[in-house]
């Protein structure tokens, strides 16, 4: 399986994204602003896709396969790309507040600590579906990194209600565009694929 390894903080100055959308608050320096030349049109549309690989942390072949799927969805290409992104379980378990970060989630996902529906589930890109309960083992909930996950304070999506107590949450709906704040113009990507 194709690992992410590359340095989050220092992909985050040459893509311009705010650390924050990634789930990283503490940063011990402050990196200046850095001056970007003025950039072709094809440079705009190919920084917008790999601002979105980079924060929802999916490779090329996965990023084109979605959004392959997203364009024979009826409705805006664009929009679609996003909702799917947004309603993988990695990202899920990220939004709900049961991981710290993006990446901390798949890893988690992958290791079999959440179930779906009461069912294991280990692949951070299955699609949940509104009504899917998500769950961490009963096994899982003893060991400290999930207690420490209790006492976080997260802001909840409108599209999903979570009980922190039971370290579980339901998917209320399917994302709208206006409830994703993810600082993406998908129409760019959108441009980007249709050449």
């Amino acid at each position: 399986m194709a690992v992410n390894r590359q340095p989050i903080l220092k992909r985050c100055r040459s893509l311009d994204i705010d650390p924050s959308h990634l789930g990283i608050y503490k940063t011990s320096k402050k990196s200046p602003k850095r001056s970007f030349k003025k950039m072709s049109e094809y440079g705009l549309q190919l920084r917008e896709k790999q601002r979105a690989k980079f924060i929802y942390g999916v490779l090329e072949k996965q990023f084109r396969n979605t959004f392959d799927k997203a364009a024979k969805k009826p409705g805006i290409t664009g929009e679609n790309l996003l909702i799917m992104l947004e309603k993988r379980l990695d990202n899920v378990v990220y939004r709900m507040g049961l991981a710290t970060t993006r990446r901390d989630a798949r890893q988690a996902v992958v290791h079999g600590h959440y179930t779906v529906n009461g069912k294991k589930v280990n692949i951070p890109s299955y699609q949940v579906s509104p009504g899917d309960v998500i769950k961490v083992k009963e096994k899982s909930l003893n060991s400290p990194k999930f207690k420490e996950i209790k006492e976080m304070q997260v802001g909840i999506p409108g599209w999903l209600s979570v009980d922190r107590e039971k370290l579980e949450g339901k998917v209320l709906a399917d994302p709208t565009r206006d409830q994703i704040d993810t600082p993406v113009a998908e129409h760019l990507i959108v441009e980007l694929y249709s050449k």
